[in-house]
């Protein structure tokens, strides 16, 4: 009986510590975003010119992502801590606002996997819209961003290979 108590008090202990160990990732994966801060420039899968840039924003609590692939208008992504995740609204030229949610499965992140949570002004799923979005940090100065585009079902990726520009 006391081996049962035992047993349950520590699968208890470490089901109530999940949750803060989650949010201590979080907020390790978090300043990896704040690190990247500045502007950053690379190239498409086509080999298209792209610029992006990241800013702390609202007193370190958020950061604002610039993006402006060839061709396209600039779209704007805010990303911010989320309990034991980081979300993020896009803003996006269609005139919809995707949000997303990455919860980070350690300290040591090497990529940010953001999953489709819904969005504003989508007149239905089908809706083209942006739906999913992998952040990979390469090193502190080349990061691989492939956002996918979800239309009529279909998901459509987007990859940019970016580094840190030099001043």
């Amino acid at each position: 009986m006391r081996t049962r108590a035992i047993a349950l008090f520590l699968a208890g202990a470490v089901l109530s510590a999940a949750p803060l160990l989650a949010a201590s990732h979080s907020a390790a994966a978090f300043k990896k975003l704040q690190a990247l801060a500045g502007d950053w420039e690379g190239k498409d899968e086509k080999g298209q010119p792209v610029r992006t840039s990241f800013k702390s924003i609202v007193s370190n609590t958020a950061v604002m992502e610039t993006l402006s692939p060839s061709g396209m208008e600039d779209m704007v992504t805010v990303y911010s801590m989320d309990g034991d995740g980081i979300a993020l609204v896009h803003f996006c030229p269609t005139n919809n606002q995707p949000r997303m949610r990455a919860v980070p499965a350690s300290d040591d992140v090497k990529e940010l996997a953001f999953e489709f949570q819904g969005a504003s002004n989508l007149p239905s799923p089908d809706t083209g819209h942006q739906h999913h979005l992998v952040i990979r940090f390469e090193d502190e100065n080349h990061i691989t961003e492939t956002w996918t585009w979800l239309h009529e079902g279909v998901d459509m990726p987007m990859v940019y290979h970016l580094a840190r520009r030099k001043r």
